[in-house]
This record gives structure tokens, sequence and C-alpha cells, in this order.
């Protein structure tokens, strides 16, 4: 017997959604995968880029905590068109270029976004050779369960 999965899916509309061919949420039942995230605006556009060397890599990792902050708002805003925010947050994986910088910025800025001197969330700090953008600095990935 086969049955087919309910999916209830959310997108920002931006390019690289139909590009790559993917949702930025899927909610199954009572949780809510989000996709990594990134800190881009509602155009599509980065905030806080990080500026480039001549190779094109991040010439320094001073944005961190900015394009962090701006990616906690995107999953928010995603969280939020299945009526749940953050606080339905159970995990967490943040991959990063830079872990000393990330980690560094981490504290505060997940502290501000959870409101919570210690949020009860799972999470990952994953140092990688690169992401999707050349001036990104960060991506979040995030898995929510809602009361159903």
């Amino acid at each position: 017997m086969h049955t087919t999965l309910e999916k209830n899916t959310a997108n920002f509309g931006v390019a690289w959604e139909q590009a790559y061919g993917y949702s930025q949420a899927v909610k199954v039942k009572d949780t809510i995968y989000v996709s990594g995230q990134l800190s881009h605006d509602r155009d599509g556009k980065l905030v806080a880029p990080a500026a480039l060397d001549e190779h094109g890599r991040p010439r320094d990792f001073d944005n961190m905590a900015e394009q962090m902050r701006q990616t906690y708002r995107n999953a928010a805003e995603l969280l939020a068109q299945f009526g749940a925010t953050l606080d339905h947050v159970v995990e967490e994986t943040l991959y990063v270029l830079d872990v000393d910088a990330a980690f560094k910025a981490a504290g505060a800025v997940r502290k501000e976004a959870y409101g919570s001197d210690q949020p009860a969330v799972a999470s990952n700090l994953i140092g990688i050779s690169r992401l999707a953008f050349p001036d990104q600095l960060i991506e979040i990935t995030f898995r929510a369960v809602v009361p159903v």
C-alpha cells in the first residue's frame, strides 16, 4: 500500500528557489524543516556581504554577526508562515566559513534571536570550505516542532 505524505511548503520567491528547485521550508505533520537560510533581504540581495579578496574569497569575517541576525530573521519569517516561531525550534545547524568568528558572534546573536540566555535548542556549529555565494559567511538550517 502506497500513501502520499502531506507536505506544506513555504518560499520567499527568490531566484535561486526556482533555479535550484527546492522549498525554503516544508511542514510534515508536526515538524517544520527549514532549508539553509542566509542573510538575504526580500529582494534576494545579501545583507552585510563579506568583502572579497582578489581570489573571490571573504577578506574578513567582520560581518558574521550581522549576517547571522538576518538569517534568524529569515527563519522566523518562514516559520511564521506555518503559525510557528523560533520558540518552536528544537535543532539548528550553523554552517560557517570561520568557526572562531561564528562562535564569537553566536552567543549574543542566538540569545537575542531566541530571547533566552540559554535557548532550549540543540545546536551544531560546523566549519566548511564554501557556501553558495562568495560573500556569504553563514548558512543555518532549522527543525521546529509544533503542537498538532
